[in-house]
Order: C-alpha cells, then sequence, then structure tokens
C-alpha cells in the first residue's frame, strides 16, 4: 500500500471532469507536493515539518523503512532487513494524540499511518507528536517529531457534506491516495461539484460496529466524509424518498440510480448515508438571562468564628450503647427462660428412649436367642403419670413362651387393649 507524500497537506489534487481516474494537480498542489518530498528524503532524521488545512483530511504514513536504518545492528547499503517494527505516538507532554487524530497499525510488518480532520480551533497553534518506533527484535527505540503546523482554509468548512458508509473496505485500505482518489472520483461523477474534499475518514469500529468473522474476507467498514460547495445532486436525494425509507426499515437495499457507478469497486450502505447542509443548520447558541433560576451573589466567604460552644457528647454515647444493651438483655431472658423453665414433652422423651432400647435389644437378640431377660421387660413408665410400674411376668415362665412386652396392670387412666380368646371371639 502506497501513500504519495503530498496527501499529508490534505488538499492532494483537483479533479477533472473527463471520466473517472484522470486527475491533474492544481499549482498550489504542486508546489506543496515538491515541499513534501523535501521534507520526507531531506530531514529523515530530524523532526518533519507538515502543513494541512482545517477541516481537510490529513494522512500521514510512518514507513517502517525510514526507522530500519536506526536500530544496530546497522545494515549495509542493498541489504533487506525485515524487523518487526511497530509505533507509539503521542502528544508532546501527554499521554495521548490530540483528539482529532487517530493512529493505526495493523502488524508490526505493516507501515503506521496518522490521519484525521484538524479542526479550526488549532489553527495557528503547532502540534508536536512524538513518534517512538520500537523494534521488537532487538527492543531498541527511536523517537522523532512531527510537528503539525494547521493552517486555515479559504472555504472552511464546506456547506454541503456528505458521508457515505462503505463496507467493503477497512479503514488502512480506504487511506491509500489510490482508493481514495478513485472514490472522490466516483462521487465527482455523481455530484458535479466545483470543489471536492475528503473532510474525514473513520472506522466502523470507532461507531460501536463488531469486529467482522475471519471469513469470507469480510472488512470492518468504514465512514468517509466528503464536502462540496454546490447542492446535493437528485441521485443523492434518492435515499430520502418514502420508497427508499420504507425498504430501509425493512433492512433491504434502497434503489439507487447512480449505485452502479460505485458498485465496480464500493459496496455502498444507502441507507446509512448522511446528507448536512450547513446552509440551512439553526444555530443554538442561547444568551444566558439572568432570572430566578441565578443564584444572587453571596459575597465573600465567610468561616464560623473559633469562639463555638463545645458540646458534651457523653450523655449521647450513653443512650446509643445502653438502649440497644438493654433491649439485647430482655430477649435474652425471654429466651432462656423458655428454653430451661418451660420445657414439656418429658415423658414423650423417655418412651423415645424406651422405643430405642427395644430396638436394639431386638436386634441383639437376633443375633443370640440364649440371653438374659430383655430390659423391656423391666419397671417402666406410665404414658399419663409417669409412674413406675413392675413387670408382671413370673419368674416361672419359660424364655421361650415369654412375650418382650409384658401387659401392664390396669391401672387408672390406662386404655384397655382387647384382646384375643382360644374361641376365636372377642372379649373386651
Amino acid at each position: 500500500m502506497q501513500f504519495p507524500p503530498w496527501w499529508e497537506l490534505g488538499d492532494p489534487c483537483a479533479w477533472t471532469g473527463q471520466g473517472r481516474g484522470t486527475r491533474r494537480m492544481s499549482p498550489w498542489t504542486t508546489g506543496t507536493f515538491l515541499l513534501t518530498v523535501y521534507t520526507i528524503f531531506s530531514k529523515v532524521h530530524s523532526d518533519r515539518d507538515v502543513y494541512p488545512s482545517a477541516g481537510v483530511l490529513f494522512v500521514h504514513v510512518l514507513e517502517r523503512e525510514s526507522f530500519k536504518g536506526e536500530f544496530p545492528p546497522y545494515p549495509k547499503p542493498g541489504e533487506i532487513s525485515n524487523d518487526p517494527i511497530t509505533f507509539n505516538t503521542n502528544l508532546m507532554g501527554y499521554p495521548d494524540r490530540p483528539g482529532w487524530l487517530r493512529y493505526i497499525q495493523r502488524t508490526p510488518y505493516s507501515d503506521g499511518v496518522l490521519y484525521g480532520s484538524p479542526t479550526a480551533e488549532n489553527v495557528g497553534k503547532p502540534t508536536i507528536i512524538e513518534i517512538t518506533a520500537y523494534n521488537r527484535r532487538t527492543f531498541e527505540t527511536a523517537r522523532h517529531n512531527l510537528i503539525i503546523n494547521i493552517m486555515s482554509a479559504e472555504d472552511f468548512p464546506l456547506p454541503y457534506q456528505a458521508e457515505f458508509f462503505i463496507k467493503n473496505m477497512n479503514v488502512e485500505e480506504m487511506l491509500a491516495s489510490e482508493v481514495l482518489g478513485d472514490f472522490l472520483g466516483a462521487v465527482k461523477n455523481v455530484w458535479q461539484p466545483e470543489r471536492l474534499n475528503a473532510i474525514n475518514i473513520t472506522s466502523a469500529l470507532d461507531r460501536g460496529g463488531r469486529v467482522p468473522l475471519p471469513i469470507n474476507d469480510m472488512k470492518e467498514g468504514v465512514y468517509v466524509m466528503v464536502g462540496a460547495d454546490v447542492p446535493f445532486s437528485s441521485c443523492l436525494r434518492e435515499v430520502e424518498n418514502p420508497q427508499n425509507q420504507l425498504r430501509c426499515s425493512q433492512e433491504m437495499e434502497p434503489v439507487i440510480t447512480c449505485d452502479k457507478k460505485f458498485r465496480s469497486q464500493f459496496y455502498i450502505d444507502w441507507c446509512k448515508i448522511s446528507l448536512v447542509d450547513k446552509t440551512k443548520q439553526v444555530s443554538t447558541f442561547q444568551e444566558v438571562i439572568r432570572g430566578e433560576g441565578i443564584l444572587p451573589d453571596g459575597g465573600e466567604y465567610k468561616p464560623p468564628s473559633d469562639s463555638l460552644k463545645s458540646r458534651d457528647y457523653y450523655t449521647d454515647f450513653l443512650i446509643t450503647l445502653a438502649v440497644p444493651s438493654a433491649v439485647a438483655l430482655v430477649l435474652f431472658l425471654i429466651l432462656a427462660y423458655i428454653m430451661c423453665c418451660r420445657r414439656e414433652g418429658v415423658i414423650q422423651l423417655v418412651h423415645h428412649s424406651a422405643i430405642q432400647k427395644s430396638t436394639k435389644e431386638l436386634r441383639d437378640m437376633s443375633k443370640n436367642r440364649e440371653i438374659a431377660w430383655p430390659l423391656s421387660t423391666l419397671p417402666v413408665f406410665h404414658p399419663v403419670t409417669g409412674e413406675i410400674i413392675p413387670p408382671l411376668h413370673a419368674d416361672s415362665y419359660e424364655s421361650t413362651n415369654m412375650p418382650l412386652m409384658q401387659t401392664q396392670q390396669n391401672l387408672p387412666h390406662q386404655t384397655q387393649i382387647p384382646q384375643q380368646q382360644t374361641t376365636g371371639k372377642w372379649y373386651p
């Protein structure tokens, strides 16, 4: 990708109407072309001065070949060196570049490009950009300064501006002079202005676009803003008619008659075109009128005097600690009374323990039949009164006929369980 040095001046050429791709250079541009060539080849090892115009696209290429000779070991004449080199650019005394200046370098083996559109606020103020080159193989560095002297444009800003979104281009591809020149030639044939300038170029990623997938040679997309001195042509106005607006709302391509003049090289998204007529823009500046919303001047600030009365915060401190502590103590006492003095279900807990013991005995008896009397036949608690009830069996009973749980005495408040007789009838 080659960038002729005259692009550093922002106004490279004037176009003829003899067809696309034909161009001639104005006398002023020819003179600046020779001046720029001198600054590149004769001032390689010193600061460089460039003179862009406000409101016109500025492009400066950081060529890797210009810095290779500054990294040891120094190459001999005719020797080819292909070390990876990256660049870091910043405004002198600041960590970043000015807001209008952007920088891009895809790989360490490609040239870096500074580009942007200078603003009118910086006219007459030299902008010094520090350029630091890093050799990624030897870790050597080299530094140069680029002095940007922004000049005022006679017809700045151009009254009619159009911004195109090109889908099949990346920003570094669009910055190439041949590609940008072809695009301006196509716009020239469609618009037919007397003066046409490239105002700015912005990557779609800087506008919130997504990084494309690395398939089918997909591109990021680029916005190109151009300005002219004549109103927009009827072809450019076609995107504003209701039929095309409806197609754009349905995510369909609008019907533009002049699209074929761009289609051979540039795929333009006509739904994203922006037409700005600065002759019809109303100024939004409003004079500030003092009224009720403006506070009156209160004079000088008067700090409080040193003779302020001291205040005792001891009482507030005690109240802050005593009230929560008293509430916590009351809650603790209530909980202790409930847990310790209001215990219920003691008899139920005893019976539950007896059931657990019986279960354990049954498991032990299943292993050994010849064991002593089970503990379940020993005195147990009455289910209602809690009194101890002795067993009702006699010592003469055979152990083989001894039931696990003996029948207890009929005590008050005891429920009798019906028993089955030998005759097969039930008696209460």
